[in-house]
């Protein structure tokens, strides 16, 4: 591979966070994180690095600095919003006798 990029390069990469969609989920799960110049290195990194047995069928990277979290610590103020919405929860809809599977 030709690679633009020095040693000192390197240093500055950005960090990735690596998602990995195994041939049995139909979801992406966390599995690493890794430093690349760009996307597509990132893409190929994650491959080498975190798919050796062949076990993955979809890769997906994100720039750390494009992920946002809440913070555990509000988590209580976060949700408790929800819980004054019955109607989310599913005690509140009467199903018909039809449905057997629900």
């Amino acid at each position: 591979m030709d690679n633009q990029y020095t040693v000192q390069d390197k240093t500055s990469w950005p960090l990735w966070e690596v998602f990995i969609r195994s041939k049995q989920g139909l979801d992406h799960k966390h599995v690493g994180s890794l430093h690349a110049a760009d996307a597509a290195m990132a893409i190929e990194n994650a491959r080498d690095v975190y798919t050796r047995r062949m076990e993955g069928v979809s890769i997906w990277v994100v720039e750390s600095r494009h992920i946002h979290a809440s913070n555990p610590d509000e988590a209580a103020s976060l949700y408790d919003p929800a819980n004054d919405k019955v109607y989310r929860h599913p005690t509140f809809y009467d199903l018909p006798d039809e449905l057997k599977h629900m």
